[in-house]
Order: structure tokens, then C-alpha cells, then sequence
């Protein structure tokens, strides 16, 4: 077929679960030749989109044509049949096959019950070599990089001569250069005449590789447009139905308070008894943001693990707050001290699913003195303080009673900010503030931050948006494989030095890590 017929419809798509409508007489159509990115808030309804097109999920309502022709899609393997191929956001490989045993997993063989590794490996070869994807046949998945993984998984596709491609959230792991990689095998593929689906909540990636853009809100198509037709000032926009500020509004910061946090010669073993973070020392000043940069798995957790009194470090090591060093102590000594703590797990970590927004708001505190009165939990309290911080953090929930499972990942997000912002930390740790968040969440959290900065709090910064650090840090260090490899002062840091040194590419002179 020829650029610019559609390879794919989808007409008046509409999917309802139990209390809500996830599609809503969705139209989509994709092009031979290009890249057509769907865009949305969490629970916009794009995931569940795209797993009606690949056979997941099976609609109420509509009619979906390929190449022209009806097709009602069953399973994955009839979507594959189809010449459908999925990129999912979490890799589905096994680490200790090789990367033709990868590709060659469920595939029929003709020399059953044998396989044909030979035959898979000299056509893997052939397809790397084509679209430059560059990975050897024969190495274990897990001796490559991630975004090496991430091309054994396009190759599986094209494997499969998939000629419509769908990709959810393929950039969630990858470096910035990894990124620019991964697009430009996108962009070839296209330009080969491949149809590609794109699922991104990053506007810049979205701007950079889109074609055209397709944004959904409450299930339903809100508009489709062009890069050239549009910003991602209007993007947000459609996506939330308001006026978003993508970039924070950070005042001036001049450094030289006091270190409220100092870390010298951490050295933490992660969960396989592995040195996870290696003879780390930095500091952190009040009224500072320090953010921290890399790709997931280089040590972050950890290391907030460790601040955070969840896990144990080194003999040698010391955690200093306002000079007095907290190794050894609990949680609750190091909460007593000033600490504050958002963690990355926000279920896990940060609230009790099952108990009710009020409870979780004075979840830590409920013992003080505030909340209790001889012995017992003083109720008419723990409302008032409830109902305040909700007003004050904007919480939409439909009331204080409310399970905290039931509220969206945004608000979860915003119960455990108020809950820690309320105790008036000195230190502040953040562990992926915004991740799984809506933009206008994550617009709001961000103020939040940036408010905690003017207060003079000491905050660290984990984040793996790359755009979220470089929007609130005033410092950025970068970790690899457990190190620091640089501090570099926000007014010097661009996103290729960032991503260099994300990738492990150290720099000849560095800032001293303090």
C-alpha cells in the first residue's frame, strides 16, 4: 500500500467496565507510513484502546478494519496473525535465553520438536542489519542494556512481519540517548511504510517523533492535530481540559544555608546481597532542591531507602541531619528529626489501601498528643485536621471516609504529600513524586516542591523524568551503577550532558559531590 492510506480504522469503539466507561465511541485511523501517537491523562482510556486492537480486550461497541477490511480480533495470537505487533512498557523476555531463543519462543519450527536457532539467528541478523538495530543473535538478554532489550523486543515484532506496531510507553526505562536511538528506528520504520501506534505522556517526545496525535480525555477523543499544528502548551490542555504550567515557576536560589542532610561514604547492599551504592557523600542545603538523575536500577532506591531508615548501610557510613548522624536509628527517630518522606511505592510505602483518607492522613502521627487524649484517638481532631488538609491540598475524594484504594493515583499522591508537607519537614525526600500521576496532579505537586523550597526545607529529588529534575533542581547529580559520577549546578546542565552521564560517560573534570 502507499503512504498515506490508512492501514487501520477504528470506528465508534466503546468499552464499559463496572462503574465507568474507559471508551466512548473512540475513532481512531492509523496511516501506512506514519507515526500516530495517542496521548491522554491516566485513564484517558488509550491502554485499553490498544488492547482491543490486539485482542486483550474484546469491545461492547464498534467495528475495527485492517487493510481495508473488517476483522473482529479474538486473542493475540489472532493479532499477530494479523500482523499486529505489540511493544509492551514492560519487557517480555526471559533474561537467560538468548536473543534468537527469545524471538524464537512461541514460534512453530520446522524441525519440530527441535527448534530452528540457525534459521532464527541468520533472520535476526538480517532484520538488525536492516533497521539498525544492532543486537547480536546469540548474546543472553541478560547481558544487554535496557535499551538493547528494547530493540530484541522490536525485533520480535518485525520477526512476526508485524505491519502495524504498537508501542506503550516504550521510553519509560530508556536514557535520553537511548531515546534518540530508539526514534530513529521508529522513524525508519515508518518510512518503510509501517503503521506505528505511539503511547507517551511525555510531550517532547511526543512533539519529536508524532506525525499526528490523537488525544483522549474520559474515553473520548477530544481532537487530533499535528506538531506542526500545535505545542505541547495546547497538548496539556486538551489532555487536561485546562490551562497547564509545564515548567515550574522557581524563584531565584543562591546556595550557602545550612546542610541540613550530609551523607559521607554510604555504602548499601541491595536485595541480592550486591553492592548497590558505593562509598556515596553529598550534602544537601536548606531552601535546596538536589536532584537525583539516572535510569532505574543505578543505586536511587537504595540510596532513599537508606535515608529513609528502611534499609541498613555500611560500617563507615554516616546520615547526618542538622549534624547529628541517624544511622542505626528508626523511622520514627529519623521522622522526629525532620524527615519527611514521599516513597516511590506509594501502596506499598506511602498509605494502607483498605483505610480511609483520614486515616492515612494521620497515619504516622496519630500517637501525638494532637490526636489523642488520655490514651484514646480524639476523632473530632483527626476530622478537623483531615478536612483542613484536604481543602488545602486540593484531595478530591468524595469524602474522609473514603477508602484510599478507590481515589486516583494522583490524589493517593496528594494525601501522602499532605500528610508529610504537614509535619513541617527540614528534609524532604521525594522518590518519583509524579510518577503514574496526571499532568495536572504532577503540576500541582510540583508547586507543592517548589513551596517546601521557599520554606527552607532540604529536598532530595528522585526522579527518572529527566524534564522534572531539570525543571526543579538547583543541583543534579547524576548516579551510575551506584555512583555519583557528577553534581552539576542547574544553570550548567543540558539534556545531552545529563544523558551522557546517565549513561555512564564520565566527564574529565566533575563538581565534587558535596
Amino acid at each position: 500500500m502507499e503512504s498515506g492510506e490508512n492501514i487501520l480504522e477504528m470506528r465508534g469503539i466503546t468499552k464499559a467496565f463496572p462503574g465507568v466507561v474507559a471508551n466512548d465511541g473512540v475513532d481512531l485511523d492509523v496511516r501506512y507510513g506514519e507515526v500516530h501517537t495517542l496521548l491522554g491523562e491516566n485513564g484517558a482510556g488509550k491502554s485499553t484502546l490498544v488492547k482491543i486492537l490486539f485482542g486483550l480486550y474484546q469491545p461492547d461497541e464498534g467495528t475495527i478494519h485492517l487493510r481495508g477490511k473488517p476483522i473482529s480480533v479474538e486473542s493475540p495470537s489472532e493479532a499477530i496473525a494479523s500482523r499486529i505487533g505489540m511493544i509492551h512498557q514492560h519487557f517480555m523476555l526471559v533474561p537467560t535465553l538468548t536473543v534468537a531463543e527469545n524471538v524464537a519462543l512461541g514460534m512453530a519450527s520446522t524441525r519440530q520438536p527441535f527448534t530452528d536457532l540457525d534459521v532464527v539467528s541468520r533472520r535476526v541478523s538480517e532484520i538488525s542489519e536492516e533497521h539498525g538495530l544492532a543486537v547480536d543473535p546469540s548474546v543472553e538478554v541478560r547481558r544487554l542494556a535496557v535499551g538493547e532489550r528494547q530493540r530484541v523486543e522490536i525485533i520480535k515484532a518485525l520477526y512476526r512481519d508485524a505491519e502495524l506496531l504498537v508501542l506503550d510507553e516504550p521510553t519509560a526505562v530508556l536514557t535520553p540517548g537511548e531515546v534518540d536511538d530508539l526514534f530513529v528506528i521508529l522513524r525508519r520504520m515508518a518510512d518503510n511504510g509501517r503503521g506505528l501506534i505511539f503511547i507517551s505522556h511525555k510531550l517532547r517526545e511526543v512533539m519529536s517523533l508524532s506525525d499526528r496525535i490523537t488525544v483522549l480525555r474520559n474515553g473520548k477523543v477530544v481532537g487530533t492535530t499535528t506538531p506542526a499544528e500545535t505545542s505541547r502548551e495546547e497538548l496539556a490542555q486538551m489532555m487536561v481540559g485546562r490551562a497547564v504550567r509545564l515548567t515550574p515557576d522557581k524563584p531565584p536560589q543562591t546556595r550557602g544555608g545550612t546542610a541540613r542532610l550530609s551523607v559521607e561514604k554510604l555504602t548499601i547492599h541491595g536485595d541480592r546481597d550486591t553492592v548497590a551504592v558505593h562509598d556515596l557523600s553529598f550534602d544537601v542545603a536548606s531552601g535546596e532542591i538536589l536532584g537525583v538523575a539516572g535510569v532505574s536500577g543505578n543505586g536511587q532506591r537504595e540510596l532513599a531507602e537508606a535515608i529513609a531508615g528502611l534499609r541498613a548501610v555500611e560500617p563507615g557510613g554516616s546520615i547526618r541531619f542538622d549534624g547529628v548522624d541517624v544511622v542505626g536509628t528508626d523511622t520514627r527517630t529519623r521522622r522526629n528529626r525532620g524527615l519527611g518522606f514521599i516513597p516511590e511505592e506509594r501502596m506499598r510505602d506511602g498509605a494502607i489501601a483498605e483505610f480511609t483518607v483520614s486515616e492515612n492522613l494521620v497515619l504516622v502521627d496519630h500517637g501525638s498528643d494532637e490526636f489523642t487524649s488520655r490514651g484514646m484517638l480524639n476523632f473530632a481532631s483527626i476530622r478537623e485536621h483531615s478536612q483542613q488538609l484536604v481543602r488545602d491540598f486540593d484531595v478530591k475524594t468524595p469524602g474522609l471516609e473514603t477508602p484510599t484504594s478507590s481515589l486516583s493515583g494522583g490524589n493517593i499522591q496528594k494525601v501522602i504529600l499532605a500528610r508529610e508537607l504537614s509535619a513541617s519537614p527540614t528534609v524532604l525526600l521525594a522518590c518519583q513524586p509524579t510518577r503514574g500521576v496526571d499532568i495536572g496532579a504532577a503540576e500541582y505537586i510540583h508547586t507543592r516542591l517548589i513551596e517546601q523550597r521557599s520554606l527552607g526545607t532540604a529536598t532530595i529529588l528522585i526522579s527518572e523524568d529527566l524534564d522534572e529534575v531539570m525543571g526543579l533542581a538547583d543541583r543534579i547529580a547524576v548516579m551510575y551503577e551506584g555512583d555519583i559520577v557528577a553534581i552539576v549546578p542547574a544553570e550548567d546542565a543540558t539534556r545531552d550532558r545529563i544523558g551522557l552521564l546517565m549513561a555512564g560517560v564520565v566527564e574529565a573534570t566533575t563538581q565534587p559531590a558535596v
